[in-house]
């Protein structure tokens, strides 16, 4: 069952429930969150990281919502370890100019998590923390550095090391970043990175220098503010970090203009001179906030984007983070979206995962992250396109779907939706929010229940009454429905079951009573004719199998309050609602018999099955008597699971009743039907039993006659 901070979907098992083994290929930012994540789903996981050391290089970034609530619901506070809400945004032209400045307090309330402005090297360090230490009694993460991956067998889940060493795994996480090796392990993956066009310098100045000067200090007097100076092809954008008291600078320039000096990793160092020379069109103020930066921390490299490979798996390896699809900087989300996918992989790996099942749940996880992903890397292309036209992009639209995304959530409904389709024989009723739903004949994953041990009191009353009166209840105006025999006499019986230890309820019961009208037959328009006895109305003193019986099979059920009353010899039954009673049914002088010699069953005869009628109305005032489903329902007794066996039967002569059909008002929502019911004659009462038996059967026979 995945569950984390109350969340849970059950999984459709069908092997042993036991840890999945999960090797985690790169140790970065993404590798460590899904390391974390499926070690709190109870797996064993090893990380393998091809450096000696194991260190995340990089200056600061952004922890937007939709990365801090995945890390706060694993556990990791980023305000504990420095980072700061991001507070306040302003836009400068390259003359210094103000073009846009914004409080953000505000907006954040949207949002249920802060953004957050952190040092990578920080939430790096948690992140390797936790991995390596035990957490809630389970034991540290393997992480194994100058491990360098050579080979992936995606079939197996064997990895091979540089070193000959082999490990095996029941799944594989490709978390190797932008030169992914096992990316070129998956279909359409052997592609390459290349350069955007853009290279910028990455490099930290102390606030408090920038502070100290009065000329650079109006620019970083705000808490938590990121500002941004644009030109038309290159940009400044600067934003606090470790408590605010560093300021981290991303320097983005035409990749041509520092050709010589960048490369494709992170630490490759620059030349403090020649970014101020490619700034040098750019306002004084911002010149010299440049130039407080240690030319010795001055970094520089390419950045690098990717075309989208088709799939993100094979076999049991799947890839996340950069190393299924790099992102350009422009809106902070590169490792917000690797958390995510870290999140997801989590969720459709719940505990009890099914090995045999892991190629499809991982290509579940490529549903439900690619086309997010792949957006959110687009939009950050848009943003960093040049400026060349005065086009006003829609940021805050931008920044919505980015913030506004719950990864553990939604995929936890993916799964959920996913889990449903896989259903055999689903019963979708309202609310169908929440799944198919359980009920007498299924539970919510559709496995039938076993009625065999549930157990059923019938008490019936026949009697011979006018068969123009019962005919009246037939539905009005349909076709088909006649007595069997012309005469004018016909026979019916009032029958009250009462069933206990039903599965389907944990253990309980509950009653029902109706008319069941017997000789009937409904002629199908082919001329054949069904025969049976028909169910005019069956009213039941539980909520649960009304709602069933009427959606699912199209039983016309009704609630009412049902009291018995058992003695040695009687049986008394009282039916009401809400204090107004309006039956009273009374078996005296109950003999007991052998049950070999007694027949019958629910309706208290022998009928070869039941007749009903399935009216469910179309929504809208606009469509006032116009049926959404309606049809005549048919359940063949001879198809009934299981079959009821009588262990006791007691019958009588000495039977009555008596319907009350008191008044609208004390009856509000029943006078209409038990008004008619009390018109019912009674000729005489033919006789009476009490049927005392197992195995109550689930009506999953019951369907549209034609």
């Amino acid at each position: 069952m995945t569950q984390l901070n109350g969340t849970s979907v059950t999984p459709n098992s069908r092997s042993a429930n036991r840890p999945l083994k999960v090797l985690v290929v790169g140790a970065g930012i993404g590798g460590l969150t899904a390391a974390i994540a499926l070690r709190k789903q109870g797996h064993d996981v090893q990380v393998f990281e091809q450096s000696r050391l194991a260190t995340e290089t990089g200056a600061a970034l952004h922890l937007a919502p939709n990365a801090n609530g995945i890390l706060r619901r694993l556990g990791i506070c980023a305000e504990e370890f420095g980072a700061n809400a991001f507070e306040r945004l302003t836009e400068y032209n390259a003359n210094g100019k103000v073009e846009r400045s914004m409080e953000l307090s505000e907006n954040h309330k949207i949002w249920q998590h802060k953004w957050l402005l952190a040092h990578r090297i920080d939430l790096y360090n948690k992140l390797k923390s936790v991995v390596t230490n035990a957490d809630d009694g389970r034991p540290a993460i393997p992480l194994r550095t100058s491990s360098r991956v050579v080979s992936v067998d995606v079939a197996a889940a064997h990895i091979s090391l540089e070193n000959g060493a082999h490990f095996e795994g029941d799944v594989i996480l490709g978390a190797d970043g932008v030169h992914s090796m096992t990316r070129s392990a998956v279909p359409g993956g052997d592609i390459k990175p290349f350069c955007s066009g853009k290279s910028a310098f990455r490099f930290l100045v102390s606030k408090q220098a920038a502070l100290d000067d009065p000329v650079t200090a109006p620019l970083v007097k705000h808490p938590g503010e990121l500002c941004m100076w644009y030109g038309t092809d290159r940009r400044v954008v600067m934003y606090p970090t470790s408590h605010n008291s560093v300021l981290n600078f991303v320097v983005i320039h035409p990749e041509a203009e520092s050709a010589d000096q960048a490369a494709d990793g992170w630490d490759q160092s620059g030349n403090l001179d020649r970014m101020l020379q490619i700034f040098s069109s750019f306002d004084p103020t911002i010149l010299k906030l440049l130039a407080k930066a240690d030319p010795e921390s001055v970094k520089v490299w390419k950045l690098l984007d990717m075309e989208s490979i088709p799939r993100w798996h094979s076999g049991c390896l799947v890839l996340l983070g950069d190393a299924a699809h790099p992102f350009l900087p422009h809106q902070g989300q590169g490792a917000g979206i690797a958390i995510e996918d870290a999140a997801s992989l989590a969720v459709v790996l719940p505990p009890g995962t099914p090995v045999e099942e892991i190629p499809e749940r991982l290509q579940l996880y490529h549903e439900i992250r690619y086309e997010r992903a792949t957006q959110v890397q687009e939009y950050s292309r848009i943003l960093g396109e040049d400026r060349t036209d005065g086009k006003d992009l829609d940021m805050y639209g931008f920044v919505n779907f980015n913030c506004g995304h719950d990864e553990w959530d939604n995929s936890t409904q993916k799964l959920r939706e996913w889990t449903w389709k896989r259903i055999p024989n689903p019963y979708w009723r309202m609310p169908i929010a929440f799944g198919p739903m359980p009920g007498p004949r299924q539970t919510h994953l559709g496995v039938p229940r076993d009625g065999m041990k549930s157990t059923f009191t019938t008490a019936s009353i026949k009697f011979k009454t006018s068969r123009t009166v019962l005919q009246n209840l037939f539905p009005p105006g349909r076709r088909g429905w006649r007595f069997t025999s012309p005469g004018t006499v016909a026979y019916a019986s009032f029958a009250k079951t009462t069933l206990n230890k039903m599965e389907w309820l944990g253990g309980s019961g509950y009653s029902h009573i109706g008319l069941y009208v017997h000789g009937v037959e409904y002629v199908k328009k082919d001329g054949s004719t069904v025969k049976g006895s028909y169910l005019p109305i069956l009213f039941e003193s539980l909520t649960d199998p009304i709602v069933s019986g009427r959606e699912e099979l199209g039983m016309p059920k009704l609630y009412t309050s049902i009291d018995v009353y058992r003695r040695a010899t009687s049986y008394r039954i009282r039916t009401g609602w809400q204090g107004a009673l309006w039956g009273n049914f009374l078996l005296e002088d109950l003999v007991e018999v052998d049950p070999s010699s007694a027949s019958g069953g629910i309706s208290g005869e022998a009928d070869a099955g039941m007749l009903a009628y399935k009216y469910i109305p179309k929504s809208g005032r606009a469509n006032k008597n116009v049926a959404a489903e309606e049809h005549a329902v048919w359940d063949p007794f001879s198809e009934a699971t299981p079959k009821p066996m009588p262990k006791r039967v007691y019958t009588t002569k000495k039977a009555s009743f008596q319907i009350d059909g008191l008044d609208w008002e004390q009856l509000p929502t029943l006078h209409h039907v038990i008004s008619r019911l009390a018109e019912v004659p009674v000729y005489e009462v033919i006789g009476a039993k009490v049927v005392e038996g197992e195995g109550v059967p689930d009506v999953s026979g019951a369907r549209p006659i034609e």
